[in-house]
This record gives C-alpha cells, sequence and structure tokens, in this order.
C-alpha cells in the first residue's frame, strides 16, 4: 500500500518541555489511523505537526512521499476537524460547509453541487438554512465534517471531534464516522484519550506515552498482545501480574498479564485442564452491570479484576458472592508477557496448575 503519511523521528520541543520524543510512524492510504493516549502523552502535537500548524523541533514530516515538514499548512492536502467544530455562528450551514470554496473562489453551480453532495454525505439534506445553534451537537459535528471534505483532502485529521458529545450519541457518531471513511475512502487520523473510540474505529492506532510510541498495531494486536504494562493497562482493564505471583501461577517470575473476560470464577474443588493455570482467592467486590458482573478477587496481598458474563436471568443480589473462597481458572495462552516489569507481588495463595 501507499504510504499516505510518514513521521521519520520527529521531535517537538517547548522550551524545556519535550512534547514528542522521536517518534517514528507510518500511515497507510485509505487507513482509519487512531492516535491514543492520556492528556500530555505527545499524540496532538504529532497531529499538528501533520497539519503544518507545529514545526517540528527535528525529523521531517513527509506526505505521499513529499517532504512538506517547511510547508504552510495551507499548502498542504490534508484538513482539519476540531473538537469545538470551529462553526461560523453567523453563517447558514451551506455558507459554513462551503467556506473553503470561496476562498478557492469556486462559485455558482459547482459550489452548489459539491455543497449538496457533502451534506449528503453527512446526511444533512435539507439543513442547509439553519444557523449553527439552531442544530444539535452531532448536527453540528456533521457539518464540520462537511466542512472539512468539500475541498477533497487526501487526509482528514480529526483532533479529539467526539469530546464534547454525551455518551450516546459520541457511540453513535463513532459508528457513523467510520461508514463515512469507508464511502470517501481517504485517510483519516484520528487522536483521541478515548480506548473505547480507538479500539471501535481504527484499522491502525498506536498508543502514545510521554510522547513516544508504545506500540503500533490493530485493535486486536494491541488489545490481545500489549507491548508493555503502561499499553496493558491503559487500553482495556488488565491484570498484571508479576514476582511471587507470577511464580506460583506459571513456574516463572516473568511478569504478564491478563485480561479479566479471559478467567472464569469457579468452585474452589474444581481442577483445572493440562492447557489452564488456576489461583485460589476470595471475592472482596461484586459489582452488576448489567450485560456483566465485575469482581475483586483478593489473592493474598493483591487483587486480580474479574468480568463475568450475565449469561442467564441474575437472581439475588451480587453482594452474595462477597466473601465467597473461589478458584480463577485461565487458558495459559491467555497470559501475555510484559517487558520491563518486575516488581515482586507479595502473595500467599494456593495455586493449582
Amino acid at each position: 500500500m501507499t504510504r499516505s503519511v510518514s513521521l521519520r523521528q520527529v521531535s517537538k520541543s517547548f522550551d524545556t518541555i519535550v512534547a514528542v520524543d522521536n517518534v517514528d510512524l507510518e500511515i497507510e492510504d485509505g487507513e482509519f489511523f487512531s492516535m491514543l493516549g492520556p492528556s500530555g502523552s505527545g499524540k496532538t502535537t504529532c497531529l499538528r505537526m501533520i497539519a503544518g500548524f507545529e514545526t517540528p523541533t527535528s525529523g521531517r514530516v513527509y506526505l505521499h512521499g513529499e517532504d512538506v515538514t517547511d510547508q504552510p499548512p495551507y499548502e498542504r492536502d490534508v484538513n482539519t476537524v476540531f473538537q469545538d467544530f470551529a462553526l461560523f455562528p453567523h453563517m447558514t450551514v451551506a455558507h459554513n460547509v462551503g467556506y473553503g470554496l470561496m476562498v478557492k473562489k469556486v462559485s455558482g453551480p459547482e459550489a452548489k453541487r459539491r455543497v449538496d453532495e457533502a451534506l449528503g454525505l453527512v446526511r444533512l439534506q435539507g439543513f442547509e438554512g439553519r444557523k449553527p445553534s439552531q442544530l444539535s451537537g452531532g448536527q453540528r459535528q456533521r457539518v464540520a465534517l462537511a466542512r472539512a471534505l468539500i475541498n477533497r483532502p487526501s487526509v482528514l485529521l480529526l483532533d479529539e471531534p467526539l469530546g464534547a458529545l454525551d455518551l450516546k450519541l459520541r457511540q453513535a457518531m463513532q459508528v457513523e464516522l467510520k461508514l463515512l471513511q469507508r464511502e470517501v475512502g481517504i485517510t483519516f487520523i484520528f487522536v483521541t484519550h478515548d480506548q473505547e473510540e480507538a479500539l471501535t474505529m481504527s484499522d491502525r492506532m498506536a498508543v502514545f506515552n510521554h510522547g513516544k510510541v508504545e506500540q503500533v498495531g490493530t485493535p486486536a494486536e494491541v488489545y490481545e498482545n500489549p507491548a508493555n504494562e503502561f499499553v496493558a493497562g491503559f487500553v482495556g482493564v488488565s491484570n498484571i501480574v508479576a514476582g511471587n505471583l507470577a511464580l506460583l501461577v506459571r513456574g516463572s517470575s516473568e511478569a504478564f498479564t491478563v485480561r479479566p473476560e479471559k478467567i472464569a470464577l469457579t468452585d474452589p474443588a474444581r481442577h483445572p485442564e493440562a492447557s489452564q493455570c488456576a489461583v485460589d482467592g476470595v471475592v472482596n467486590s461484586a459489582t452488576y452491570l448489567g450485560a456483566f458482573t465485575k469482581y475483586r478477587v483478593a489473592v493474598g496481598a493483591t487483587h486480580l479484576v474479574v468480568i463475568s458474563q450475565n449469561i442467564g436471568s441474575q437472581q439475588g443480589s451480587v453482594a452474595d458472592d462477597v466473601g465467597k473462597a473461589v478458584r480463577l481458572v485461565f487458558d495459559k495462552d491467555s497470559c501475555r508477557p510484559l517487558a520491563g516489569t518486575t516488581e515482586p507481588t507479595p502473595v500467599n495463595a494456593g495455586v493449582s496448575k
């Protein structure tokens, strides 16, 4: 595939603060690529360097193989959608969407045709005459998308565009954004701190931390095979097992992670199969969450989180499970090694292998 965007040994410093530290990224043409990380991890600064709003302290930025590091934003074949939408409040929807065409001096029937086409893409036909104040949050977001797409950029940059929406609308827009990206077929680069957004929409994702990229991969690769403890803990919920507990469970003190949904909560008398690990503990807390129940199980001096799907009808209160002795059973294949996690985990627990 053709590379749409390349960052090569890119760093960015603001005085003594290193915001981006020697980042290398290759983003393919037509990908939905997410940059995921906590606030201050460098993801937005990377996006701004792709857009041309920031210049790297060192390293180079390429668009479709062309070095654009020193090009101003208006010369780059990209467009950006911001979290606050940045719509002109005095303009109608049609004028907001067509603003980029006006700047490029595209007018008349061609401009109207392209405005209509852009509004059709985001399903806002019939809203041409409304002002932003007359729209819902989701509709304003769609206007911002239409305005960004009307000039047909080869790359669309999205800086936490769903952050201002409520949960249900945000979830609906996640699906719509992915469908829109498939329809227009251009590269989307999406910045978010929300792991669910990244997992839901991405073809691939990069996990940022302290200005560095910790891991790049498909959502399944990053979730199922986290590169280190940070990725395991940031992308979803994970149990980090190290030191004595790891030694008891697997016969090695090498740290590993196991996802809560991979663990079965069973009777202490159950014997695991040869392909399984097991550890005994006591239920410390149980939280009913509708589709599943979240358990916190004390295993000696540490705790493991277990998520159990509520397949049958729930009888009674899950609080009745608190204090019960249980055996946690999980496949050995569910244990993913973690580099750089060597802290001992104090434990005094019975273990079956």
